[in-house]
């Protein structure tokens, strides 16, 4: 059976909704399945946009990895430096490497060891959460969960605290620096964070699950994405963020060599942990970058090949949808 054939068997399998490409070698292929909203019957097209969810923290990674760059940070800078007063029980020894590498143990507002996919988790309504500032209500009264440096434990939290202090280091917005040291030289002109009261066309709605009867994520999920997640983008233009990463045209080279080597082994995972990045080994012992993300109404995967120059990317509007799909796709 050729690729196409398993995929489309497996989703009419899974009711799959979403978008599977492999972009950059001779062979490319993107396959839209299913319905972008079910209410109107509209369909997944090529160049629809999906939430990717966390992975947008690699998104947050390079605006942080710029600072550095310019002089603003440095990877051993005390977030306590930049935080003042804010989230007192964040240990003072805490780095921003700590958080680029899950290592800090700030206890996180957002344990997915401890929630479903479909927990209400914030403590205000959903509207509330426009700026980064707005999270740190949800951030504080969560004690330090063990020493900066100790262990890898994923932790959401760390990378909204990345993005307070990417703010206050630059004197900019959260979403204008991810606008213009990501999106604008990698030419990822439809992709974003969109408010989800108000998303652009061609936009998928999120839902909890496949089953007919599913509600949407719009009461699960802060109004506009931040450091930690929210971000939507298309198949395409994760190719072009890949190729433009790995040509330095959003950090230089020595820096994404830095960010895609491995910082942190995970145990019990198949894949390590750069600096915002998860890590697979490579054909060439170089190791693949790829960003993965799960949440309420959404779940995506996108892999960079570095030997071949090609980018596997599935994106789906369910919690589980992209991972019978990714598996095929790998088969």
């Amino acid at each position: 059976m050729s690729t196409a054939a398993a995929l489309d068997a497996t989703a009419e399998k899974t009711r799959f909704a979403g978008v599977v490409a492999v972009l950059g070698g001779e062979e490319e292929m993107v396959r839209p399945y299913g319905l972008a909203h079910r209410s109107t019957s509209t369909p997944v097209t090529a160049d629809t946009r999906f939430a990717i969810a966390s992975g947008s923290k690699g998104m947050t990674a390079l605006v942080v990895a710029s600072l550095v760059e310019s002089g603003a940070l440095t990877l051993d800078t005390h977030v306590r430096e930049l935080l003042g007063e804010d989230l007192p029980l964040v240990d003072d020894a805490v780095t921003v490497r700590h958080l680029l590498t899950h290592t800090s143990g700030i206890g996180d507002y957002l344990d997915e060891d401890q929630l479903e996919i479909d927990d209400y988790v914030l403590r205000r309504p959903v509207q509330e959460y426009l700026t980064t500032s707005a999270f740190l209500g949800d951030l504080d009264g969560h004690p330090q969960a063990f020493t900066p440096g100790e262990r890898f434990v994923y932790c959401n939290g760390g990378f909204l605290v990345l993005a307070l202090v990417a703010e206050r280091a630059s004197g900019r917005g959260y979403h204008d620096l991810v606008h213009d040291v990501v999106l604008a030289p990698a030419g990822m002109t439809d992709s974003g964070f969109f408010r989800s009261d108000r998303l652009p066309p061609r936009t998928a709605t999120g839902y909890l699950s496949e089953d007919d009867d599913a509600i949407t994520n719009v009461f699960h999920l802060p109004i506009l994405g931040n450091g930690d997640g929210g971000m939507y983008a298309t198949a395409a233009d994760m190719h072009r963020f890949w190729t433009a990463l790995l040509a330095g045209r959003i950090v230089s080279p020595a820096t994404v060599e830095r960010m895609i080597s491995v910082q942190v082994e995970v145990p019990d995972h198949p894949s390590d942990y750069g600096l915002g990045f998860w890590l697979r080994p490579g054909a060439d012992g170089d190791a693949d970058p790829q960003l993965v993300g799960e949440d309420a109404g959404a779940s995506f995967i996108s892999r960079y090949d570095r030997s071949e120059g090609v980018t596997r990317t599935v994106l789906s509007s369910t919690p589980e949808g992209a991972w019978p799909m990714w598996e095929t796709l790998l088969d």
